[in-house]
């Protein structure tokens, strides 16, 4: 059974995929951990709790930790207040009470000691930044030994991001930008690293189409909420929206939902290109997921959903 932690950072793609990994079959997901980056981390974190005590299929002993990494770059305002639009959605708080707690430790230390505490290797989804992770190597450079593999949603190969702020050149991606160190940290360690970009997505667009087939199917609580978090986002043809985050956490466990190729990449730290990630004969090896099967990817997305 794969074991599984989490770390995201907390706007709607990110609570999509955490319902997705509450239930899921045949894996054990040892914790989560929500970073103050592209959603609030108050309302990211309460909303965490609620769709645990919701949706925790596999009755899997769950806190929920609440991450004090801080950005070197923030995210913009008006992306993050989706969280507490996500968190005030009636069928959380239909209950009026919260039973899943809060973890004791931040983000980073509870990352170390779920790993460390693990009993066989551990896959790392993140959709966020990588900074809890980076600083988790560096309190305890030993559990890479404990990471099976990372997914990871960040970063963009092909030359095109989408950072507009007058400290960037427009080619970095933003949890690439949060903290572009943190990723050149993570990227001296030994791990396994498959990485989905931004041009990683394509075939899997926020569509008209998808938003419907959602409310057909809101008989199942979790579709109904994956319905509702992803209404409270509107997709012009000029900014589209791609479901990078939901097709990083899929991909993490059912590998075979999308295609990849083997390159060599660094991290820009400085400057306007800081975040850029960059094909380098001389970088580190990453997993760069191409392309997904469409079709597929929202077979399995309906299975899970449909689970009760």
């Amino acid at each position: 059974m794969k074991q599984i932690y989490f770390n995201h950072d907390g706007n709607i793609d990110d609570l999509v995929s955490y319902i997705l990994l509450l239930q899921a079959p045949d894996i054990k997901l040892l914790g989560v951990g929500a970073v103050d980056a592209d959603g609030y981390i108050d309302p990211s974190v309460e909303a965490c709790r609620k769709m645990t005590d919701l949706f925790n299929l596999r009755h899997d002993e769950l806190e929920i930790a609440r991450s004090n990494s801080r950005a070197v770059n923030q995210f913009p305002h008006e992306w993050r207040m989706a969280t507490y639009s996500f968190n005030y959605l009636p069928i959380l708080n239909e209950a009026g009470e919260i039973k899943t707690k809060e973890a004791k430790l931040p983000a980073h230390l509870d990352m170390v000691e779920k790993l460390k505490n693990a009993t066989e290797p551990v896959t790392l989804v993140m959709t966020g930044p990588l900074t809890d992770l980076a600083r988790a190597l560096d309190e305890d450079p030993s559990i890479q030994d404990k990471i099976a593999k990372l997914y990871w949603m960040g970063g963009s190969l092909d030359g095109h991001g989408n950072v507009a702020q007058v400290n960037a050149d427009g080619t970095q991606e933003w949890n690439a930008f949060w903290d572009p160190m943190a990723i050149e940290r993570v990227f001296k360690s030994n791990l396994d690293i498959q990485v989905v970009g931004l041009e990683s997505t394509e075939e899997i667009p926020l569509s008209d189409e998808l938003r419907m087939h959602w409310a057909k199917n809101r008989k199942y609580p979790a579709m109904d909420l994956v319905g509702m978090g992803y209404s409270l986002i509107v997709s012009v043809p000029m900014a589209e929206l791609y479901l990078w985050d939901v097709l990083t956490t899929v991909s993490a466990l059912y590998p075979e939902t999308v295609e990849a190729k083997q390159v060599k990449a660094k991290v820009i730290t400085t400057g306007l290109a800081a975040g850029r990630l960059e094909e380098d004969p001389n970088g580190r090896e990453i997993t760069l997921v191409t392309s997904a099967h469409k079709d597929l990817f929202f077979q399995k997305v309906d299975e899970i959903l449909k689970r009760k």
